[in-house]
């Protein structure tokens, strides 16, 4: 079977969410920002192939920023580590994603993939969100935001699917939402330090430590 016919209805959940002050990046279009090329259907098929292994290990954030997956539509991922070839399952391709005067670049998105790289795991790995879509402020696209505990639930179902199509991969909270979301459904993850204001170090180490145990 097929990737696509396996995620059809984890897909379907995905596209057809619709709040206030929340960006859909499988679903909508960044009118400011996305290039011809560039969309929604183009953030599906990255996800898809990003989602296409049996993996090892699956690291849950809280939610999709404006300068990684809003974009790109795989979780702590910029335009720039596309273009650069450095997300596995994603052919190497130097075309522009954005409009923007030089391709979006999320530290955290940098230290997420450096770390993987350098611990041997990026190529059996995925990466999601306890909210999967981008919450941002009033009136500012290019701005986070934490969810609500009501937005946090709407995440939920899918985020239950998802775990659903990797029962053997062994699952980690990056930060205390993820793991507050994976308590609520009932699943136990090895918690990890957002990467996040200044928590780079503590990351990796953190990250490096429990591969060990």
């Amino acid at each position: 079977m097929s990737i696509r016919a396996t995620h059809t209805d984890f897909i379907r959940l995905l596209k057809r969410h619709r709040a206030e002050h929340v960006f859909n990046p499988w679903a909508d279009r960044n009118a400011s920002d996305d290039l011809a090329s560039n969309g929604p259907q183009a953030r599906r098929r990255r996800l898809l192939a990003h989602l296409s292994i049996q993996p090892t290990h699956v690291l849950i954030g809280e939610a999709s920023g404006y300068q990684g997956c809003r974009i790109t539509g795989i979780p702590f991922t910029s335009e720039r580590l596309i273009i650069e070839g450095a997300i596995p399952r994603l052919r190497a391709d130097r075309r522009r994603l954005s409009a923007r005067h030089i391709p979006w670049s999320e530290p955290s998105a940098t230290t997420v993939w450096s770390t993987l790289a350098s611990l041997g795991i990026a190529d059996s790995t995925i990466l999601w969100n306890a909210f999967p879509w981008h919450p941002y402020r009033d009136g500012e696209s290019h701005s986070n935001r934490t969810p609500t505990p009501a937005e946090r639930a709407q995440g939920l179902p899918v985020l239950q699917k998802l775990l659903e199509l990797y029962p053997g991969a062994r699952v980690f909270a990056v930060g205390r939402h993820a793991e507050g979301a994976l308590l609520e459904i009932g699943r136990q993850a090895s918690l990890l330090r957002h990467p996040s204001m200044g928590g780079a170090m503590l990351f990796r180490q953190a990250l490096q430590a429990a591969l060990k145990s």
